[in-house]
Parts: C-alpha cells; structure tokens; sequence
C-alpha cells in the first residue's frame, strides 16, 4: 500500500536519471572529438582567460552569500512550520524556536564581520 504512494515518484526519478544518463552518453558519442591548441585553451566571455587562481576574492562576496542561505533557508524551512505551527504543539515551538537562534547568531556573525555594509 505504502509502495503505490512512492511509485510515481520513483517512477519519475527513474525517468530523470534515465534521460540524464541518456544525454550524457549521446554526448559523448555524438560531440565534437577534433582537439588542436586553440580549442584547448580557456576561453571566457569572447576574452582570453587570465584566471583567479592563486588570488584571494573579497570576503564581501563570501559574506552577500551567507546572507543570501541565512534568509533562504529561513523561508524554506519557516514557512511549511508556520503553515502547521498549531499542530505541532510546544514541541514545534521549541524546535522553529532552536531553528530561528541559530539563523539569528548567523545573522549577529554577519553582521559583526560587516557583511550587510557593502562599500
């Protein structure tokens, strides 16, 4: 009985991991195969690329990124518990409660390191 709930989702990843398996390989297969010296260097937005690697990026933009899974993980995980807060009882209080610390002391990191200050 449980099996018949699950099968059209498994169905469907089924399908997925099928059609993502099918793809790569008719990739593989069918894609361009000639190498020479020109297609084989990196190449970025109609510019040779001179590359990051070994340079340091701006903490700014580790910090926008914490703030951007600070408030996206609230919302993805605030909204289905405030849509059943009743049902859940004081147990649900007490973990959306643990949940929302821990958001806040990401936040109070955040914004102790000056990452809501862009310059």
């Amino acid at each position: 009985m449980i099996a018949n709930d699950y099968l059209p989702i498994l169905l469907l990843m089924g399908l997925g991991l099928f059609m993502a398996g099918f793809f790569t390989v008719v990739g593989i297969l069918l894609g361009p195969k000639r190498h020479n010296a020109v297609k084989d260097q990196p190449f970025e937005c109609g510019f040779p690329s001179q590359g990051t690697e070994g340079q340091r990026y701006n903490v700014k933009f580790y910090m926008t990124a914490l703030a951007f899974l600070i408030f996206d993980v609230e919302v993805v995980f605030l909204y289905p518990w405030a849509v059943k807060f009743r049902e859940l009882g004081w147990h649900g209080f007490i973990t959306g409660g643990i949940f929302i610390a821990f958001l806040t002391l990401g936040l109070i990191y955040e914004w102790k390191k000056g990452g809501l200050e862009w310059e």
